[in-house]
């Protein structure tokens, strides 16, 4: 069974039935009239696809919403256009609801919940008027020649949870209007009314009784110590931490601090009081494992952080094999101690163990903590452990989410020496929807297609998927951040800095890379002092991580601070190698869907002294190609030469018909060639799939045995052709 994101539209004739009763021939002909003349070629227009009609009905399916949307509009105003040169029992009018979601797709056919809703959303639509959901609204406002009504939340017939619901309102002078629903009636102000004056007194009460009124609790799981003798066991002892944090993160009634910001503690003395006050939580775990042959000892307490006082202290002596009971009881237990009541769906989460292969989940483990070190050579250990651990429990969900959130860094990364780009997108595709159809209600897999599909200029699903992961994960802070990044590169800043600001609600020592997104966030938003607190983060989080060096320079530049600036971007070149270049940041960030967006961040890394291209290299103009003799001097041609700043040989072959393959001692690509202009262009699966495009130049000092240079944004290629 295949799902998919969608934006669906259905219509509906109002009074249909009464119509055909008066004339059943004609109603039918003006129907078929407006499918063919009116929907088809709107639909048509609008990359959308016909699915079926359903007797009066007419069901459609988009791949963005609001293509969705102004289709419907088309559709509403040229149809009212048609009506008024029509006598009125003549005049046919469609009702249209417009949702994005998920749909099961059998075939030809859609159905599901998004095509449930969108129907119910047609029947709340006025005569001529369109409904649109909550999600569609989301993506839509302020991108179609329309104003909005907010109708609040709805309870639809046999959907489960209210929807949001707001009616399009077509006329011209109320485009880009988001207003509320019409005022109430006299009788509903006197009930609101009283309903105020009755919350107010409760207020009062409760505030009288405020020491006695329970309050939602909030907790920290510090890093459990491993007392083992043997300090390979940190991967154990920080499993069982993190498996209980994740426990305690699905509990709707608990605020949970996030694994980066406890982790910073870990192997640190400890203060209670200064932690509770640091992470802003009223309570904290506090634990140790030992592990002993195929023993294992587990010792943890519940405390109240500004006290100190112990609320709850259990001890384990159990079989290794029995990791994931222990798990459990220490979830339910610490649960029952914080007075929370789970719900049915939390208790069975809580105690399905994700994998009954214990030497599965102990690959898993040791994967996972290799994953967090962010390094290159762990990270290819990592990917290696977690193909055994899915080898062994081919069932096991969460092994295959974590290996997409890690191959997905991969990609994201450009850590090609890891696994070539094309060969990383393909897996983290794979193992997030693979994680999905083993345990559909795991937010970290849509989280990672959040990313991967707004870097593939997917917005609409980019944003449906991040706010999937955040409806699966209201505390996890990855799905938030995963929410920052796609809703800053499709252009919406404000909903990107509210991410941001949840996320470090429930994590406040973000990782490096999602300081590094927040860095990007506040940036664009104009807030220099948060960036450039946001970059330094992220710089001091991954030490001699060039990655994290270079961002900084913008924010200083922008702020003034062109010495700093300057000295950072020679900091980052340092650590890179050279290899950083505004060619690099424009292909690697060519998803911004905004180009200003883009322009403002090159803009003040040209100002802050980062070169145009790598390893520094600067072409005189006058020694250009242009575009027919750089035709002339490569396609067809065997090129030899060498790359800067190594010296190493290298070849590049490309045929008549532009496929072409480029090998040296660190780079092996094959893809296609082509002029653009006068710039020589090279696209591959590598530079997520974008031509990577730069000049041919003549030099007068080329190197001995070369006559031509080429430079893009990963390489200069001294190169003479061989006919």
């Amino acid at each position: 069974m295949e799902r998919r994101l969608a934006a669906v539209l259905i219509a509906d004739v109002v009074g249909y039935s009464r119509m055909s009763e008066i004339d059943e021939e004609g109603t039918r002909i003006r129907f078929h009239n407006d499918l063919h003349e009116l929907f088809e070629p709107k639909i048509a227009t609008h990359h959308g696809r016909l699915i079926k009609t359903m007797g009066d009905g007419i069901l459609v399916e988009f791949h963005s919403v609001v293509d969705a949307l102004r289709c419907a509009v088309k559709i509403q105003q040229q149809k009212a256009e048609r009506n008024a040169a029509l006598r009125p029992e003549q005049r046919m009018l469609f009702r249209i609801g417009v949702n994005l979601g998920d749909v099961i797709v059998e075939g030809e056919d859609i159905h599901g919940d998004g095509v449930n809703i969108a129907a119910r959303l047609e029947s709340l639509a006025q005569p001529g008027g369109i409904c649109i959901s909550g999600t569609a609204f989301d993506h839509t406002v302020h991108k179609a020649e329309v104003g909005f009504s907010s109708l609040g939340e709805q309870q639809l017939k046999n959907i489960a949870d209210p929807v949001r619901v707001y009616r399009v309102l077509l006329d011209p002078s109320e485009a880009g209007k988001v207003v509320a629903s019409r005022r109430p009636r006299r009788r509903a102000i006197i009930l609101a009314t009283l309903a105020a004056v009755l919350i107010a007194a409760t207020a009062i009460v409760f505030a009288w009784q405020w020491p006695f009124v329970p309050q939602r609790p909030s907790v920290a799981v510090l890093p459990f110590a491993n007392l083992s003798s043997d300090a390979g066991q940190d991967y154990f002892t920080d499993g069982i931490t993190d498996s209980l944090i994740a426990d305690l993160t699905m509990l709707s009634d608990l605020d949970v601090i996030g694994h980066n910001s406890v982790f910073a503690y870990k192997g640190k003395p400890l203060v209670l009081a200064d932690i509770g006050r640091d992470l802003g939580v009223r309570f904290v775990v506090e634990g140790s494992v030992q592990r002993i042959g195929d023993q294992i000892r587990v010792n943890a307490q519940l405390s109240d952080a500004a006290s100190g006082d112990h609320l709850w202290a259990n001890r384990f002596n159990r079989a290794a094999a029995d990791v994931m009971a222990v798990q459990d009881e220490l979830s339910r237990q610490i649960a029952e101690a914080l007075g929370l009541k789970l719900t049915q769906s939390e208790a069975e989460r809580i105690t399905r163990p994700p994998t009954a292969n214990l030497e599965a989940y102990d690959y898993y483990l040791r994967a996972e903590q290799a994953t967090r070190t962010g390094r290159r050579s762990r990270l290819l250990e990592a990917l290696a452990l977690f193909d055994k651990a899915e080898a062994l429990d081919p069932g096991f969900a969460e092994a295959f989410a974590a290996d997409a959130h890690a191959t997905a860094y991969v990609w994201r990364s450009a850590y090609d020496d890891v696994l070539q780009s094309a060969l990383a997108r393909k897996r983290a595709y794979e193992k997030a929807s693979r994680a999905l159809a083993l345990d559909p209600v795991l937010s970290s897999p849509y989280a990672v297609l959040a990313v991967m599909q707004v870097v593939d200029r997917r917005y609409e699903q980019a944003v449906a998927s991040a706010q999937q992961a955040v409806s699966l994960g209201s505390a996890d802070a990855e799905a938030h951040m995963a929410l920052a990044y796609v809703q800053l590169f499709s252009g919406n800043h404000a909903e990107a800095g509210a991410a941001v600001e949840t996320a470090l609600r429930h994590d406040p020592n973000l990782s490096a890379i999602n300081r590094y997104t927040a860095g990007l966030v506040f940036y664009l938003q104009r807030d220099y002092t948060k960036a450039i607190d946001s970059f330094e983060r992220a710089r001091d989080g991954s030490p001699g991580n060039g990655d994290f060096v270079t961002p900084l320079a913008m924010a200083y530049a922008r702020a003034g601070r062109l010495d700093a600036a300057r000295a950072t971007v020679a900091e980052g070149l340092r650590f890179l190698a050279g290899r950083d270049s505004l060619a690099g940041w424009h292909i690697s960030n060519a998803h911004f869907r905004n180009e200003q967006d883009l322009a403002f961040i090159l803009d003040a890394l040209r100002e802050a002294g980062l070169p145009e291209w790598p390893f520094g290299f600067k072409g005189n103009e006058q020694e250009r190609l242009h575009g027919d003799e750089i035709a002339s001097a490569v396609m067809g041609k065997l090129l030899r030469g060498k790359t800067e700043p190594s010296g190493s040989p290298a070849l590049m072959q490309i045929e008549r018909d532009g496929k072409a393959a480029f090998r040296s001692a660190t780079q092996m690509i094959t893809g296609t060639v082509f002029v653009n202009g006068d710039m020589l262009c090279e696209q591959s699966e590598n530079a997520f799939g974008r031509a990577d495009c730069g000049p041919v130049y003549r030099p007068a000092n080329s190197p001995a045995e070369t006559s031509y240079a080429y430079v893009n944004s990963t390489k200069v290629f001294y190169f003479s052709p061989v006919k």
